[in-house]
């Protein structure tokens, strides 16, 4: 007996893709005006608010063929909400924008919408997606914009850190690199296309690895934590630790200089969405954080690596790697 084909989004208006996305979403907004008007409007009567957005693009920064829909709608929000947490902010919102090719199921959009429900739930209680856009491309694209509340606080900026500040970092830096290489090294066919995962065949290690890659959780409350605590300087670990230490120590004018033995995976991979933050030397470190160096006077090298005579180039750089990732 032949089934229906499932229908995709080609074959239905913009009106029924949204109305399963609000149903994926319904009752989590707390916006003044939420999902369905011109544009959103959010109660925050004499504070500062940051914003920031991100980009995922099929090819360069997921594929298909590993990330389910729910998945990829949690890894959506979480990479936005670690750059929110990285100035000391509280996330309130995500606004979503969605290039849907027409062939694209329909139960990818109410997964996806699902996924990133449940991001906001378990990374950020109390935000929401609250309003977005949709359009049509053969390129599927995520566009994601996150907004938060500093409550009275300082922005936590890349600017802050000083000579004699501890440098600490959240969570086990290297593991979203170890699932990349796991992907392309055991899920490829022979041509390098990606082939789905048999989930089977790896150990409870590999599996971890791959989670950090493909659903990541970044320690989006520590942000609060880590301003209250007095941090000088913070950022989100995107690229890789030796990058965005990088980037860190040259937009202070600073040396950070890092401590104890280090994986290439955790010095030069990257979407770990950890953060990295600086102190003064009297700040006790919140829970979670974990000293890893100091910062020094500007030396000649922006980075320094105990052990290592020469740190050299590190990270992840979409123009300069994305050809290593194509097919």
């Amino acid at each position: 007996m032949s089934h229906p084909a499932p229908r995709t989004v080609g074959d239905a208006s913009e009106a029924e893709v949204l109305e399963l996305v609000f149903a994926a979403l319904q009752g989590t907004s707390r916006a003044v005006v939420g999902p369905g008007d011109d544009a959103a409007v959010l109660a925050v009567p004499g504070e500062r608010m940051v914003v920031t957005t991100d980009t995922l693009v099929h090819g360069p920064d997921f594929r298909l063929a590993w990330s389910s829909p729910h998945d990829l709608g949690v890894k959506s929000a979480a990479v936005n909400l670690a750059d929110v947490a990285a100035m000391g902010a509280r996330p309130t919102a995500l606004f979503v924008a969605l290039t849907l090719p027409d062939e694209t199921p329909l139960a990818f959009v109410s997964e996806f919408a699902a996924g990133l429900r449940e991001g906001c739930d378990i990374l950020a209680p109390g935000c929401a997606v609250e309003g977005g856009d949709l359009t049509v491309s053969d390129t599927l694209t995520i566009a994601v914009t996150a907004v938060g509340v500093l409550e009275g606080r300082a922005p936590v900026l890349r600017s802050g850190a000083r000579p004699g500040d501890v440098v600490a970092v959240t969570g086990e830096l290297g593991a979203a690199a170890r699932g990349l290489a796991l992907l392309f090294d055991r899920f490829t066919d022979e041509d390098g296309a990606p082939v789905p995962v048999d989930a089977d065949t790896l150990t409870a290690a590999e599996r971890d690895d791959l989670a950090a890659q493909l659903r990541p959780q970044p320690p989006v409350a520590l942000g609060v934590a880590a301003a209250e605590a007095g941090a000088s300087a913070m950022m989100d670990v995107s690229d890789g630790l030796l990058l965005d230490a990088g980037r860190l120590a040259r937009a202070s004018g600073v040396t950070v200089a890092l401590a104890g033995e280090w994986s290439d995976e955790a010095l030069r991979g990257g979407e770990d969405h950890a953060l990295l933050a600086t102190f003064p030397p009297d700040a006790a470190l919140p829970s979670g954080f974990r000293a890893v160096g100091r910062v020094e006077p500007r030396g000649e090298d922006s980075v320094t690596v105990a052990g290592l005579a020469d740190a050299g180039p590190g990270g992840w750089d979409p123009y300069r790697d994305w050809d290593a990732r194509r097919g």
